[in-house]
Formats: C-alpha cells, structure tokens, sequence
C-alpha cells in the first residue's frame, strides 16, 4: 500500500512539473515590433463535390502551395498572397457520342489580399483569424472531359483561422486551415461551385529587429554620509554629545576603509570677521583632534574654516545663532 501511495505521489509531482513547464513554455514572450515579413506555405487541398450540369465530379485530396508578403502592425495584419491549388477529379458524364468517365487535374491560382489579427502578438503561441479577397484563375472543363489551363477568371473569398508559433522575434510558423469559394468558373456542362477547404502550414520572417528597450537609469552616486557638531557661544571646547557624534562620523570612516573626511568650522555672526575666522578653525581643528583620537588618521582629514559665511540660519550682523556655531563633518 506503501509503495502504491509513494507511486502516485511521484506521478503526480512529475505530473504537475511537465504541466508546469509546459505552461511556461506557452508563456514564454517576446518582444513585438512592425514590420515587413514575407513566406511561404503549403499543405493539403480538399474540393467539395459538386455537379456540373448533366456531368458530375468526384474530386481527390489534392495540394496547395503559395508564397505570401505582409505587414504586422502588432495584432492586426494585412497580406497579399498567391497560392497554387491542384485537385485530380473524376468526371462522369454525356458527350456528343454518349457517356464518358474522364479523370482530369483541376487547377486554379487564387491572388488574395487578406486581414488577419493576432490576438497574444507577443506570446510563443498566438490565435489568429483573418478573411481575404482577390481573383482567381480557374481551369474550364469542356464536354469531353478534358480542361482548359486557367482560362477562367473568378471573384475569390476565403476564412482563415489559425495559430502561430513565434520562434523568436523575427521567424514564425503558422498552421490554419481555409475555407476558399469563389464565383461559378463555368463549363460546358453548365455552372458549379467551386468551394475549398485548406490546411495549410507556413513560415514567415519578419525583417528588422525590436527597437531595444532604453538602458535603466544610472543610479545616482550615494550622499556622502555627513555629521553635525555644535558649540557654546564664543567656544571651542567639545561637548559629550558632540564627541558621540565625532565617533559616529570615525565608524563611517572605518567603515568605508578608504575615504577622507573635511571638517568645516562655522561661526555666528556676533563678533568681529577676522575673529570668527579664526574662531571657525580652532572648531574644525578640535573636532579633528577628536577624530584622530578615535582611530582616524591625521593626514585623511582637511580642515576648512569658514567663519560668519555660509550661515546655517540666515540672520542679521551681532546675532548669537546657536544653529550658525557649528562644524560640519563630511566623509567622502
């Protein structure tokens, strides 16, 4: 019981994986783009029995080739195509000498311009339909028997319904099957119908290549991490908090394993220019000594002072801005 239980088991995994796959198969898609395609195609040709007047014939499963031009506009298609059909035919009838069995080859060329619409233009397997009109060139049968080599000229219609396999971008097959009719062709034995059914397979290619798609954006370089030091007014002297954030700003460093990092000292705008310059770089000089201190080599980092400019908040001359009274750490 085991073993039948563990039997099923595996049949049905292995079941369920070939279905899988061959749903990812059918899904699999490419990419669609217009344009010009040309083919060829041939299968089999079955004409309908049909009377002739005082004489009837019995046709044969006969053949079919053409070769076919088109444009695809991605789901819609328009077409010309010229397709070969031949039938051998069994004629039974009364001629000027009385009855006769005669077997001809009946032969027609049909010039169609067809319509057609894929429905999944960019899937590996595609429904179509589609309809055409056009000429065609039909054999004439005359009272012995015997046919006149396309020597009618007819209104031709026909139905397609079909699938196409997209074995990539540019090749593709096709297998539909046809109904073809056209006007009465004539004989001497009177009018007949001359109607078709078609299986037929082709393949076509299509010329160019899909637009390709556009590069993704180039990402945008990472912001260097940066860190803010504060201080008391008219001071250089550093903060237990500001010493947490120097050690913050010495991981980032260690972490990059190779970097630098500028250190940019600031003033408020109360005190006199000159002083606050040189105010700004004993700022960025102490929170450099801190870095060194916490394992930052002194020849990674640059010290800039930029006294009462570049104003965190922007204010007027004298005013004690606590924003303003500041180094700013950046680790490149």
């Amino acid at each position: 019981m085991h073993k039948v239980l563990a039997g099923a088991a595996t049949v049905l995994v292995l079941g369920t994986t070939a279905a899988q796959a061959q749903s990812d198969w059918f899904s699999q898609r490419y990419q669609p783009f217009a344009g010009f395609y040309a083919g060829i195609e041939g299968g089999a040709n079955w004409m309908l029995n049909r009377g002739m007047g005082s004489a009837y014939a019995w046709p044969t499963t006969g053949w079919a080739a053409g070769a076919v031009i088109g444009y695809d506009f991605v789901g819609p298609r328009v077409e010309l195509e010229g397709v070969f059909r031949q039938n051998d035919t069994y004629f039974t009838g009364l001629g000027p000498t009385g009855g006769f069995n005669a077997s001809r080859n009946l032969n027609q060329v049909n010039v169609m311009a067809n319509i057609l619409y894929d429905f999944m233009p960019g899937a590996m397997v595609t429904p179509y339909i589609g309809a055409g009109l056009g000429i065609g060139f039909v054999d004439s049968v005359d009272s012995f028997g015997a046919t006149n080599s396309l020597s009618n000229t007819v209104f031709a219609y026909q139905g397609i319904i079909g699938v196409g396999f997209n074995v990539s971008s540019n090749l593709r097959v096709n297998l539909d099957g046809r109904y073809l009719g056209t006007t009465d062709p004539g004989s001497a034995y009177g009018s007949w119908k001359n109607n078709n059914i078609t299986a037929m397979v082709g393949i076509t290619y299509k010329f160019g290549q899909p637009e390709a798609a556009p590069p993704p954006p180039a990402a945008a370089p990472a912001a260097a991490p940066s860190f803010m030091v504060f201080f008391d007014w008219d001071r250089s002297n550093l903060s237990q908090q500001a010493l947490s954030t120097i050690q913050q700003a010495a991981d980032a460093y260690k972490t990059k394993g190779s970097a630098r990092i500028t250190a940019t000292g600031h003033t408020d705008t109360s005190g006199p220019a000159d002083y606050n310059m040189a105010l700004s770089l004993r700022r960025a000089n102490a929170v450099k000594d801190a870095l060194v201190r916490d394992g930052v080599p002194a020849t990674a980092i640059s010290v800039v002072g930029k006294g009462e400019t570049n104003l965190l908040v922007p204010t007027g001359d004298g005013v004690r801005e606590p924003q303003n009274r500041r180094v700013e750490i950046v680790v490149q």
